[in-house]
């Protein structure tokens, strides 16, 4: 089953500052650790503004991939015996196809003409296929082209006795032979390895957790507004994912921006001395907009579908995957102000506007954009 015909081009100074006196007086900073420690230090303002722009410079590039789980996606269901329905899912960037063509078993016949139809962000193509063979069992599949590109293609295979497979192919293991029996350790583990590479691509989560992170001072507030946030999206992702609860995806995605947004504002809020929700009730903000946040997590999750005989585990193993990547993140930005707490710090006044108003600035694009989106106004 070939996409050969349809894929495009492979994927593949010095400036003056002011001291900061220890009493904060210039700055008049309160309330989050973040703003005290740089108010108490002298950091070299080369340093500090080269990190904040390149961290600002990052995510407007990324724009456009902010909440996008990109595998490819090869599912072959097993209809009646011997006829298997076969979709192929491939990322597209613009109008370029990902250059990666699955090889099925050569017992497998194709019957008529494949149909293919352009979606927003990717190509399908279906069709179906007759097995010249007993069983696909032994057989290997194998995604030609992967070997040189950085993404993953996700395989499920259904077949009329009930077995179910599921793996992910990667560059360097772009081949899976099908087994007697699915192992329930590969499946939590790639649902694993999914939920966390989903976490730290999906640039708006991670806005939003660094927003809460300058808001929220003090260990106990922080983390009872990280597990609010997790409680948060862990229903929502386990209701739309089950699905008891269906939101379209669109406002979601747009809530999500304006969450970031909101944050944002509340950080230049705290900044002038005014105390704003997010600083009375943080966990309730976290809550809330976690909620929505989770709903963002299952659309991502249905976009590369989860296994039937394994939906529990699949969806408990991708949580777990959220939370480790959302630790990972959390874990590095506090890491960078301890060392940074290490360093001498000078920087220019007002420059600590380069982050809120920065942040803010991305999320105000994506609110717009996504809004725009599903307006009667985007056909």
């Amino acid at each position: 089953m070939s996409t050969a015909d349809q894929a495009g081009e492979r994927l593949s100074d010095g400036a003056s500052a002011e001291r900061i006196e220890p009493c904060g007086t210039l700055f008049n900073l309160r309330g989050n650790g973040l703003w005290r420690f740089i108010a108490r230090r002298r950091i070299s303002v080369r340093l500090l503004s080269l990190a904040i722009l390149m961290s600002i410079g990052f995510f407007p590039a990324t724009a456009a991939f902010a909440d996008e789980i990109r595998p490819a996606l090869l599912d072959i269901k097993e209809q009646n015996t011997g006829l298997f329905a076969v979709t192929w899912k491939v990322p597209m960037r613009g109008d370029r196809v990902l250059a990666i063509t699955p090889i099925l078993p050569a017992s497998l016949e194709l019957l008529g003409s494949p149909s293919v139809q352009q979606m927003p962000g990717a190509l399908i193509e279906q069709a179906t296929y007759k097995n010249n063979a007993g069983s696909l069992t032994g057989q290997t599949i194998l995604i030609e082209g992967l070997s040189a590109l950085q993404t993953d293609v996700l395989l499920l295979v259904q077949l009329q006795d009930g077995s179910q497979h599921s793996a992910i192919l990667r560059p360097s293991s772009p081949e899976f032979t099908i087994p007697l029996q699915a192992s329930k350790l590969k499946v939590a583990v790639d649902y694993w390895r999914m939920g966390t590479i989903h976490i730290l691509e999906g640039v708006d989560h991670l806005l939003f957790v660094l927003a809460l992170l300058l808001i929220v001072s003090g260990i106990g507030p922080l983390v009872k507004a990280v597990t609010a946030f997790t409680v948060a999206h862990s229903i929502t992702l386990a209701l739309a994912t089950l699905g008891l609860v269906h939101v379209p995806s669109a406002p979601t995605e747009a809530i999500i921006a304006l969450s970031i947004l909101f944050l944002a504002a509340e950080i230049v809020h705290q900044r002038k001395g005014v105390v704003g929700l997010t600083e009375r009730y943080p966990w309730l903000i976290a809550f809330i907009f976690g909620l929505f946040h989770g709903l963002g997590f299952a659309g991502a999750l249905s976009e590369i579908g989860v296994p039937r005989h394994e939906v529990p585990l699949a969806l408990f193993t991708f949580n777990v995957g959220v939370e480790t990547g959302q630790l990972m993140f959390i874990a590095v930005v506090l890491g960078l102000i301890a060392l940074l707490k290490r360093l001498p710090i000078t920087i220019p006044q007002g420059a600590w506007r380069l982050l809120p108003y920065g942040i803010g600035g991305v999320a105000a694009y994506w609110t717009i954009d996504r809004v725009i989106s599903f307006l009667p106004i985007a056909a």
